[in-house]
Order: C-alpha cells, then structure tokens, then sequence
C-alpha cells in the first residue's frame, strides 16, 4: 500500500506583485491619442449658423464686409469682384493691417467648397480673425 508523504512542502505562492505592463501598454497608447487630436483642436473653426437665437452683430471697430451670392459672386464691402482682383484686394487690405476682422456673409445655397475656398483666400492674405455673420432667429411670442 502506497501511503502520502506525511511531510508537505510550500505550494507556489500567488503573485502578489501588479504586472505592470498593461498599464503602461493603455497609457502610451493614450499618450499618442492625445497627441495626435491635441493639434485638431485648436485647428477648429467657430460659426455660427445661418440662423441663430444668439446672432449679434461684432463691435470689431474694423472689418472687412465680405459676401458670397448663391451664384458665386464676390462682394468686398460693396463691390462685386472676380476671384483674381478679390485676391489682390483682400492681400493689400491684410498687408495694411492683420488684425482685422473680416465678418463673412454666405448665402445658405452657397456649396461648402467656395466658402472654403474664400475662408483660403483671406487666410492667405494674413487676416485670421474670420467672423461668420448669421440672420437672427425669429423669436416665437
């Protein structure tokens, strides 16, 4: 007859330490979606809608009009311009002064492509502070 050992040894311990891999694998992958979405947010544009409850117009004491038609006509405060000669007058008027505002009109049926287009134009001119003017919303009694 085959009896046990009367005498045990130790079995193996449990680990008792944190593996700390994961944890490290979770916060560099963090560390690289921070970095990457950090740069897109201060990238952001902010406008307003075509109507708005807020809508009120800037007290910027200088700006620029300018106005996009449905059917792609430019206006520069009251002019109507072609692409090229809107291009020269929006870069003398940001070499004269960068930190003026330009406040953009832009009819609803306007394709996103032109006024991104024009948004191009005026950054490239050196004007960065681009107002988007919106109709205010009518109030219901």
């Amino acid at each position: 007859m085959a009896f046990g050992r009367l005498e045990r040894t130790d079995a193996a311990r449990p680990m008792s330490d944190i593996n700390m891999t994961p944890l490290i694998d979770v916060m560099l992958v963090l560390l690289v979606i921070f970095m990457i979405t950090a740069p897109l947010m201060t990238a952001s544009l902010r406008m307003d809608l075509p109507k708005s409850e807020a809508a009120t117009p800037s007290d910027a004491p200088s700006f620029i009009a300018v106005a996009i038609t449905p059917d792609g006509k430019l206006h520069l405060g009251e002019d109507e311009l072609d692409a090229n000669a809107f291009q020269q007058r929006i870069s003398e008027l940001g070499r004269a002064n960068t930190q003026m505002e330009v406040q953009l009109r832009a009819d609803r049926a306007v394709p996103y492509g032109q006024v991104a287009e024009l948004i191009g134009w005026v950054q490239a001119a050196g004007l960065n502070r681009i107002a988007f003017v919106a109709q205010a919303a009518a109030s219901a009694p």
